[in-house]
Parts: C-alpha cells; sequence; structure tokens
C-alpha cells in the first residue's frame, strides 16, 4: 500500500529509464474506488510551460530500483495526446477516447 499523498511527485520514466516527467496527482473513481488516472507534469523547465495529461493507470507500473513509475508512453505520445475541455473528468467520450490512445481497456470496463 502506498499513500496517494506519496505518489504525488514520483518521476515516470521510459523503459530505458530517461526521465519523462512526474505523477502531479492522482484521479479516484468516487463510486468504485479504482484509480482511474495519474495526472502527469511533463515538459517545462522549473514547473514554467509544464504540461498535465491524464494517463491512465494501468500504463504504469513502479519499479523499485529506480524509486520511480515506468511507462511504455512516449514523450512524443504525451505531445499529442487528446485533450478534453475544462470537465474532462466528467466527460465520458473524452476518456474513452483517452484510454483508446493508449491501447488499455478502459478502468469502468
Amino acid at each position: 500500500m502506498v499513500s496517494s499523498a506519496d505518489v504525488n511527485g514520483t518521476a515516470v520514466y521510459s523503459p530505458t529509464g530517461d526521465h519523462l516527467g512526474q505523477i502531479d496527482h492522482l484521479m479516484i473513481d468516487k463510486v468504485s474506488g479504482q484509480i482511474a488516472y495519474a495526472v502527469m507534469g511533463f515538459g517545462g523547465f522549473l514547473g514554467i510551460g509544464e504540461g498535465h495529461h491524464p494517463v491512465p493507470w494501468k500504463k504504469l507500473s513502479y519499479d523499485t530500483d529506480l524509486g520511480g513509475f515506468v511507462t511504455d508512453i512516449t514523450e512524443e505520445q504525451l505531445t499529442g495526446a487528446p485533450t478534453g475541455g475544462d470537465n474532462w473528468s466528467d466527460d465520458r467520450d473524452y476518456q474513452r477516447r483517452n484510454y483508446d490512445y493508449y491501447g488499455v481497456p478502459p478502468y469502468w470496463v
């Protein structure tokens, strides 16, 4: 078990060990209790110009040697990912497109 507070700020790496970004926060489905997304911060410098994007939780695995999460998502995929509106977390069409984009089944299925 891990506290969500301990996940925030955790580094995210590519399979080759390249640093891609960090977990900004988690999105948890209120009804099922499942972690739906890790909102990942990437790019920018010292927080300036940093992008944030929801990544399906299923796309991350924790690596104890790295002390961070590893994903097969590329930097190009992060920057080219579908964008949602201000209420993306309540937009099931956007969520479906996001899960399809990353090639994993939605958490609600």
